[in-house]
């Protein structure tokens, strides 16, 4: 890290960034442009944006419909940035805005990351299901 960490609703300049870290996490699976990725950003509901200086360094947002439900997705850190409190700090800002506008975060996540978000104050209710679809 370079310096101290600044969180921002504010997007990047450049998706590109963003893109830069879906493929380093190996989330890319769906081949998606950056442009696809400022669309889905741009489109969520509310977004926080973690910056080393100009640098993209994580993100998360939440799919909602601004009254009951927030679905939390793409909560994400650069590996060499991984293990420092950003991704907590990401969520929990998400939480927050959640409950100020008294909506229920919920979300998805791979059972390796159950623990993660316990600790973030989670707890499992359901069976996540998905439905591949042609692209």
């Amino acid at each position: 890290m370079k310096g101290k960490i600044d969180y921002s609703i504010l997007p990047p300049e450049n998706f590109e960034e963003l893109w830069k870290l879906y493929e380093l996490l190996g989330w890319n699976s769906l081949n998606l442009t950056a442009n696809d990725l400022e669309r889905m950003c741009k489109q969520s509901w509310y977004a926080v944006y973690a910056y080393d200086e100009q640098q993209l360094v994580g993100m998360g947002r939440v799919i909602s419909d601004g009254v009951i439900t927030a679905i939390i997705c793409g909560v994400c850190v650069l590996p060499s940035y991984q293990s420092k409190g950003i991704g907590k700090e990401i969520v929990n800002r998400i939480i927050q805005h959640c409950e100020q506008n008294k909506v229920i975060p919920q979300l998805m996540c791979v059972d390796s990351l159950e623990p993660y978000y316990k600790d973030l104050g989670f707890r499992k209710f359901s069976i996540g299901m998905t439905k591949e679809i042609n692209r």
